[in-house]
C-alpha cells in the first residue's frame, strides 16, 4: 500500500505543479530520461534495479487505482445506462463520455486532493515529515471520502473474508479491504441511478410500441421510432445538466 501512496502522491505533486506553472504564465520543464543497460557490481545497484521495476508496475496499474478509488466507476456507469436507456449506441461516442467522467472526477475528488497535496506532499516535499508520516496523512483524506462512500455491508463482507477482527474505527480497517467494498458500493448506487434512468425512456418506448401495433405497423421498428421522442424529451428537460447535478451531489 505504500506503492500506491507514492502513485498518490506522484499524481498529486504533479497536478499541484501544473496548476502553479499555468498560474504563472511559466512552461514546464521537461524532464530528461535515460535509460542504461548495464551490469549490477554492488547489491545497492541491485536493489535500485529492483525497486525501478516495482515502481514501473505500480504505474501500470494507476488506471485502476484511479478507477476504483475515486468517483469515477459511478459516473461511467451512470453514463453508460444513461445511452442504453435512449438507445443511441454511437452518440455520445465512448470517448467523450470517459473524458466528461474524468473532468467529473477531478472536480468532484479536487477537495480530497488538495487537502492531500496540502497535509502531506508539500510537508514531505520540503523535508518537514519523513514518508512514513506523508503517507498516513496523505491516505485519510482518500480514506475519509471512500469511508462515506461505502456501504456498511460491503465493508463487513469484505472484513469477514480477510478474517480479521472486527474494527471499533475506521483507522482498524485495512486499506486493502476498503477499497474493493467501495468499489462495489459505488457499482450499487450506479445500478441504481440507471435503473431510475431507464424508467421514463422505457415509458416511452411501451407507448410508441403500443400505438404501432394497434395501427397494424408490425414491421416498423419500435426503437427507431422513439428514439426521436427521447432526444426530444431529454433536452426538454435539460438531461445533461439534471444527470451531471444529481451524481455530483450524490457525492455530499
Amino acid at each position: 500500500m505504500k506503492s500506491f501512496m507514492v502513485l498518490v502522491l506522484l499524481a498529486v505533486f504533479l497536478v499541484s505543479v501544473a496548476s502553479t506553472a499555468v498560474a504563472q504564465d511559466k512552461v514546464l520543464p521537461l524532464p530528461k530520461v535515460s535509460i542504461e543497460v548495464g551490469k549490477a557490481t554492488k547489491p545497492e545497484e541491485v536493489a535500485t534495479t529492483l525497486q525501478i521495476l516495482f515502481i514501473m508496475t505500480i504505474l501500470s496499474l494507476a488506471p485502476a487505482i484511479l478507477i476504483l478509488t475515486t468517483a469515477f466507476t459511478r459516473i461511467i456507469v451512470v453514463f453508460h445506462f444513461l445511452k442504453q436507456a435512449m438507445g443511441t449506441q454511437q452518440v455520445p461516442p465512448p470517448q467523450i463520455l470517459v473524458g466528461l467522467a474524468l473532468f467529473l472526477t477531478f472536480f468532484v475528488m479536487a477537495p480530497t486532493w488538495n487537502k492531500m497535496n496540502q497535509d502531506a506532499v508539500q510537508p514531505y516535499l520540503a523535508n518537514k515529515i519523513k514518508f512514513q508520516e506523508a503517507y498516513d496523512r496523505g491516505v485519510a483524506p482518500l480514506r475519509d471520502f471512500m469511508f462515506r462512500q461505502t456501504r456498511e455491508e460491503d465493508l463487513a463482507l469484505f472484513i469477514s473474508m480477510a478474517k480479521i477482527d472486527k474494527p471499533k474505527t475506521h483507522d482498524d480497517v485495512p486499506t486493502y479491504a476498503l477499497i474493493p467494498a467501495f468499489a462495489i458500493s459505488e457499482l450499487r448506487i450506479g445500478f441504481q441511478i440507471g435503473f431510475v434512468l431507464f424508467i421514463p425512456f422505457l415509458i416511452i418506448d411501451m407507448v410508441v410500441s403500443s400505438i404501432l401495433m394497434s395501427m397494424g405497423m408490425m414491421m416498423l421498428p419500435p426503437m427507431l421510432v422513439s428514439m426521436p421522442f427521447k432526444i426530444l424529451l431529454f433536452v426538454m428537460v435539460d438531461g445533461w445538466h439534471l444527470i451531471v447535478e444529481s451524481v455530483v451531489n450524490s457525492f455530499h
